[in-house]
């Protein structure tokens, strides 16, 4: 891992405070509230291709399908072939079932602003 990526102490209480979200629900949005739609729709992408990469999936296919380019598709192919392994150890995991939800707050999943009821970004 880069020596910067280690050094910075911001970051690494990001990826602490990731760790203690409970469930999909929670992380979904924690990461709309921290997020703006384009990164989550990017990061989405990235899985997206990580798997179908896994699958042995032709690059060109997996453009056709995602609309990332052959480019995105190859650079996400050296991350999981040669990166830290974080892809890897996700794909591991995806035949583990996820943690139930708690609907006990479902206020905060409405998309609105519970004050005045506008849609949120």
């Amino acid at each position: 891992m880069e020596q910067a990526l280690r050094e910075n102490t911001s970051l690494w209480e990001l990826f602490e405070a990731i760790t203690r979200l409970d469930n999909s629900e929670d992380t979904a949005r924690f990461f709309r509230d921290l997020c703006t739609l384009r990164e989550l729709k990017a990061m989405a992408e990235r899985w997206q291709v990580a798997r179908m990469i896994d699958k042995g999936m032709p690059y060109r296919r997996i453009s056709e399908i995602t609309g990332a380019s052959t480019a995105t598709v190859t650079r996400i192919a050296h991350w999981l072939r040669h990166g830290e392994g974080g892809y890897r150890i996700l794909l591991r995991r995806e035949d583990i079932p996820p943690r139930p939800v708690d609907r006990g707050d479902e206020g905060a999943a409405s998309g609105t602003d519970d004050v005045h009821g506008t849609e949120r970004r």
